[in-house]
């Protein structure tokens, strides 16, 4: 890895098809801070690189290194333990609907109780103080914690879900298309939120995301993508028309 690096990918491909990578050779380094953006067309492979740091996606080859380790590598319980400070953030939320807000927020531990203890909800009383302090952090007050997931908003759900991935004490989180399901006025609540985590809690957030305005505004650091490849890798203030026309396939996208 390189130095001051948390993440480092290493010649990253995935082929769904034998002979048709989604991603070509993908090299990068993830410093521990600040909000990185990656945008691109849809198909260009986004998503795809996102599921492969926490392998909800396996690479076809390559390296995904990660606090001494490669997760490409890791199998089962060691697996499950790299997961745990990989934090999630999901396009569709992710929730169990039947769940209490409070109840969606504590199964960001499981993977740090008992089986038969998250079975039976009966968390350690500081990951329930936990819990609620950060319900009350994504800005849900008291009253949400006791409310069922599927009455929630898709903003609210979003808060949720980030809560959620928060409850892990991740070292990175990662989030894929998280505003693509919401209005615009809540999308822009949700990446202010995202890159105040970034920031006040020193977790490096990585985004998938389409809207490049919100890309522009909120991040520290875009990757753009197109046809499985890194085309540009700067600040905001970098991306130029002409990088988006190339990031884009072409001039009409301007």
């Amino acid at each position: 890895m390189s130095a001051g690096a948390l993440l480092s990918l290493r010649h990253l491909r995935k082929e769904y098809r034998a002979g048709q990578p989604v991603l070509k050779d993908i090299t990068l380094d993830i410093d521990a801070n600040g909000l990185t953006a990656i945008i691109g067309p849809s198909g260009t492979g986004k998503s795809t690189l996102i599921r492969c740091i926490n392998r909800l996606v396996d690479p076809t080859s390559g390296e995904i290194l990660f606090e001494g380790k490669d997760l490409a590598k890791l199998k089962g319980g060691a697996l499950r333990a790299a997961r745990r400070r990989v934090g999630m953030v999901f396009q569709e939320y992710n929730l169990v609907e039947r769940l209490t807000v409070i109840e969606n927020v504590l199964t960001g531990r499981l993977g740090y109780v008992p089986a038969w203890r998250a079975f039976l909800r009966k968390f350690p009383e500081a990951d329930v103080t936990r819990a609620f302090d950060l319900i009350d952090a994504v800005g849900l007050n008291e009253e949400f914690a006791t409310r069922r997931a599927d009455k929630l908003s898709g903003g609210q759900r979003q808060r949720v879900g980030i809560a959620r991935a928060l409850m892990q004490e991740p070292a990175l989180i990662l989030a894929d298309e998280p505003t693509s399901s919401l209005d615009p006025k809540t999308s822009v609540e949700i990446m202010e939120l995202l890159a105040e985590v970034s920031a006040n809690r020193h977790v490096p957030v990585v985004v998938n995301i389409h809207n490049v305005d919100l890309a522009r505004r909120y991040a520290t650091r875009i990757i753009g993508m197109t046809g499985g490849n890194v085309v540009y890798d700067g600040p905001p203030t970098g991306l130029t028309e002409r990088d988006l026309a190339h990031i884009y396939g072409g001039e009409d996208f301007l």
